[in-house]
């Protein structure tokens, strides 16, 4: 594996270092919501989800190590400014549901609903980060049958996790009031 190859390796690294701060993270807010009344919904797709992320992860440096992909600009970079932007608007996502924030699906919504940040315009952009994140950090280094695969699961995983969370989350007049007209992912679109 050449030096690009182990650059990307790091970014990798750097990237599962971030999904672990934010388990940790997770983890502190559902105990905190669970104190206040919330209470964590049962999905069944979080295993799911976990196992899609580790296999993306390991995935991608082994496509390129195994296939020998080589790192092409013209896809690397714009990629890589992708995956930066997913990174951004999770962090916004987190800041903005501060301690309601969690990667399990929770009822807080006797907590009240937060509709700024990036909620004023969607209802999920969380989902829109992590979506972009597994196309975008393959493609840095051309794993595109790691972005390809991780991305189709990914929709797959998403389709009953966001049926789910829905089912909570438009039960709520107060939710359906403030976030009801909003579009799922993209501003604009239905």
């Amino acid at each position: 594996m050449g030096l690009s190859g182990r650059a990307f390796l790091l970014l990798v690294l750097a990237a599962g270092a971030e999904r672990l701060w934010e388990l940790r993270v997770s983890q502190r807010h559902l105990a905190e919501q669970r104190a206040a009344g919330a209470r964590t919904v049962r999905e069944g797709v979080f295993p799911l989800m976990v196992a899609l992320h580790v296999a993306a992860f390991l995935g991608a440096p082994l496509e390129v190590w195994q296939r020998r992909r080589r790192f092409r600009a013209w896809v690397g970079l714009p990629a890589l400014g992708l995956f930066v932007v997913s990174g951004a608007l999770r962090l916004w996502v987190i800041r903005t549901l501060a301690g309601r924030w969690s990667v399990r699906v929770v009822d807080s919504l006797p907590l009240g609903v937060v509709a700024d940040g990036p909620y004023r315009w969607v209802r999920h952009p969380n989902y829109v980060a992590v979506a972009l994140e597994l196309a975008a950090l393959p493609l840095v280094h051309s794993a595109w049958l790691t972005a390809s695969l991780a991305s189709a699961a990914n929709a797959l995983i998403l389709a009953r996790r966001i049926a789910r969370e829905e089912a909570v989350l438009l039960a709520d007049p107060a939710y359906r009031a403030a976030m009801g007209d909003k579009p799922r992912f993209l501003p604009g679109l239905v």
